[in-house]
């Protein structure tokens, strides 16, 4: 906290190459299997607090690995998160900024995906396929549609099979899910997922909830194919990118899994009242769906047990933001996913952005580690090209640090800052050691269209639920972190930043 924040961003932008190698080069170049859940809190697994719902694998990959408790996803939604991932770009520089639809529906229920990122974007797909690895995609993409310049395939994936388009994955039960860019056909029913039942619905009337179900639960066929895709490949080094939708709303899961957890709580049946899908139990279907998600990643662990290839498979476990609050039907309150954090998703405050993150490598990293190293998405760019120690083209102008020496149990200077942005509500952060700066758009009802609210303050060290705002105690930390704001935000026409960007920006 003493150096400059010019100094500090000089670090931070470090080029890849003066990165240190780890320990030594790598003669077997690991295999790399990513997991990524969709809208899990940080107080939704057993090893970070979860008391209702079971996690045993996840769970058990802490016991084996290494357990952050400072880990920053990208974004507080689901589209920039993953862009930050796969460039090792944060938001106040990288394309995708927020979810958006790319313009217009020309058609009704068309899967168009969201803003794509550009042609050239170079990702962490394209660095690894290009050092020999085999590449594989299952789950929910959310950086660009079929046929656009942010399609997987063109990115670096040789297969990618799920959801191109993050609407498309609000139905776990779709007729169809894409596969290299074909459809896929499901066994499922046409499904409107904006059917809003009466509040008088009958629940155990005869074909009330089936409606909404199908044959073909698209996360257990996606699990299925990653599991295909590490047997075609057990004997080359592989990449697999398992980004889960679950337990993103719709709360959706097959009824003999929701069974494990129907009636232990009170239920109030949610009827569809702001989109997704009904659903009778909640609260049974969202713990359902996180231990169904669980027993997926216990297959893969599994499985590279079985092949014998554990100790060459990096395995990292996280999500993409925090849980949701007032959609579909989910209880975050109940559950206490965001654990004693303050917010929740599309919310720059530690509860939006602050997840769970383990990392297994056997042999290399030790088991029932706990980090709290600040780290963020964009960091795994220059970390897993570290750890693999072979040389090879890297996406550009990352701002992601290497935490490969914390993961090896060696020791390395903190992390100079931690930089976020949001345009809904104007929102930034950035977090210097244990200060958390915070700042949103007033309300156009108590200032100009054009006004940024003051910087709030935290000190996580004492104050982790943000409670008490610290700034004016401390003028030269709030003039340290403006300074970091200031600098960290490159204007964007696509995502203007409301009370930062001129109005001209927006096009």
């Amino acid at each position: 906290m003493k150096h400059t924040a010019i100094a500090l961003i000089a670090l931070l932008f470090a080029p890849l190459g003066a990165l240190r190698a780890a320990d030594t080069p790598n003669p077997v170049k690991p295999n790399i299997v990513f997991v990524i859940a969709d809208d899990l809190g940080y107080g939704d697994v057993g090893c970070y607090g979860q008391r209702h719902t079971r996690t045993p694998n996840i769970d058990r990959l802490a016991a084996e690995g290494m357990r952050f408790t400072q880990y920053y996803a990208g974004s507080a939604v689901c589209a920039p998160s993953r862009c930050a991932l796969m460039t090792g770009r944060h938001t106040g520089h990288a394309y995708v900024r927020d979810n958006r639809d790319p313009g217009p529906a020309t058609t009704p229920h068309e899967i168009r995906g969201q803003v794509p990122i550009l042609e050239n974007t170079f990702t962490l797909a394209q660095a690894l396929k290009a050092r020999g690895y085999a590449t594989g995609g299952f789950g929910k993409w959310g950086l660009g549609g079929p046929g656009s310049t942010g399609d997987p395939l063109r990115h670096g994936f040789d297969q990618f099979a799920g959801y191109l388009d993050q609407h498309h994955a609000h139905n776990y039960y779709p007729e169809f899910i894409f596969d290299n860019g074909a459809r896929w056909p499901l066994k499922n029913p046409a499904i409107d997922v904006h059917e809003k039942l009466p509040a008088t619905t009958n629940w155990n009337e005869a074909g009330v909830y089936s409606r909404f179900i199908g044959g073909d639960y698209a996360p257990d066929r996606l699990g299925e194919r990653a599991l295909e895709f590490v047997r075609q490949h057990a004997a080359e080094p592989f990449f697999l990118y398992f980004p889960s939708i679950a337990p993103h709303v719709a709360l959706q899961a097959p009824d003999a899994a929701i069974a494990e957890y129907r009636g232990q709580w009170p239920e109030t049946p949610y009827h569809g009242e702001l989109g997704y899908s009904p659903q009778a139990t909640p609260r049974a279907a969202y713990a359902a769906m996180i231990t169904r998600m669980d027993r997926d990643l216990g297959r893969i662990l599994d499985l590279v047990a079985e092949l014998g290839v554990a100790e060459r498979t990096i395995v990292v476990f996280t999500s993409d933001n925090g849980p949701v609050k007032g959609f579909g039907g989910a209880d975050p309150e109940f559950f206490q996913s965001a654990g004693p954090l303050r917010g929740y998703k599309m919310s720059l405050y530690e509860g939006g952005v602050r997840v769970p993150c383990i990392v297994r490598w056997t042999g290399k990293i030790q088991p029932g580690a706990t980090s709290d190293r600040v780290v963020g998405a964009e960091d795994w760019v220059p970390t897993l090209l570290e750890l693999l120690g072979q040389p090879g083209p890297a996406p550009p102008d990352v701002d992601g640090v290497s935490f490969a020496p914390t993961l090896l149990g060696h020791s390395q200077p903190a992390r100079a800052f931690l930089y976020r942005e949001y345009p809904v509500g104007g929102q930034q952060s950035v977090r210097v050691g244990d200060w958390k700066g915070y700042r949103s758009k007033p309300s156009a009802k108590t200032a100009p269209s054009d006004a940024q609210s003051r910087l709030e303050v935290y000190d996580l060290a004492h104050d982790i639920g943000e409670t008490t705002d610290r700034a004016a105690e401390h003028p030269d930390v709030v003039a340290r972190l403006e300074q970091i704001l200031r600098e960290q935000h490159t204007p964007s026409a696509v995502f203007p930043l409301p009370g930062i960007d001129p109005p001209a920006a927006a096009k």
